[in-house]
């Protein structure tokens, strides 16, 4: 029997105005759509006119300038419902979406859509089961010792898996998907029992703890920040007073 990190898998990825998931804005998107492990994937792109100003830092990590995107991009009220149905399409197919850090891109997706679609994630999921794998989480909870960042670009490192383009969204989707499969492999005696269901529901609790414990180093360092525990989704602030 095929164990899951070599079965189908989906992927997903963004890259945005910058790191505030209630403000920033999608500027381009992919899904990759593998079958089995090396086989050919179906890669999905969004380019997206955010119709806010592009800060040239965010230009300087993925490239995309605001007037690129002007004159290349799509509005996003349509992308973004293309978007959410692409993920539910997967969730219904049964495939496990691979995301990267999935609250920060989900978030941001989910608050997109409710900018511009007066809806939300949740709702496009309804008749599917959102199951999601996230390198970051997984390895952070597998290998929990080790020392250093571990970022996309980190984790490619340590598994060997090859990022010729990173901060492309494409690019990291399947680099984020390779990471997961490397990463079943090497921690399999600890994985090949466990369905992709089974993950989604242990990486909730294991990203909360990581929270906790990033949260407890913050605040003995005198850090300001706050850690959100939630995963895979952070919940929609309520609104101002």
């Amino acid at each position: 029997m095929t164990c899951w990190y070599e079965g189908p898998l989906a992927a997903f990825d963004t890259e945005t105005t910058g790191v505030d998931v209630e403000t920033d804005r999608i500027v381009s998107a992919a899904v990759v759509v593998q079958q089995g492990a090396g086989t050919r994937p179906r890669i999905t792109r969004w380019l997206v006119n955010p119709g806010v100003p592009v800060p040239e830092s965010a230009t300087a990590v993925h490239g995309l300038t605001e007037e690129h995107l002007q004159h290349n991009g799509r509005w996003p009220a349509p992308v973004m419902e293309e978007i959410a149905r692409e993920l539910a399409e997967q969730g219904a197919a049964g495939r496990p979406i691979v995301v990267m850090n999935a609250p920060f891109d989900l978030t941001l997706l989910d608050r997109e859509l409710r900018r511009h679609r007066a809806s939300s994630l949740g709702h496009y999921m309804a008749g599917s089961s959102l199951c999601v794998l996230d390198p970051r989480v997984l390895d952070k909870q597998l290998d929990r010792y080790r020392k250093g960042r571990r970022t996309l670009s980190d984790l490619c490192a340590h598994y060997a898996v090859e990022l010729d383009e990173a901060h492309d969204a494409a690019a990291d989707a399947q680099a984020a998907l390779d990471v997961v499969r490397a990463l079943g492999r090497r921690f399999a005696s600890r994985l090949e029992r466990l369905s992709p269901a089974e993950l989604h529901a242990l990486q909730a609790v294991w990203h909360a703890a990581q929270a906790r414990g990033l949260q407890a180093w913050f605040a003995r360092s005198g850090t300001p920040e706050t850690v959100d525990p939630a995963w895979p989704l952070r919940p929609e602030m309520p609104a101002a007073a």
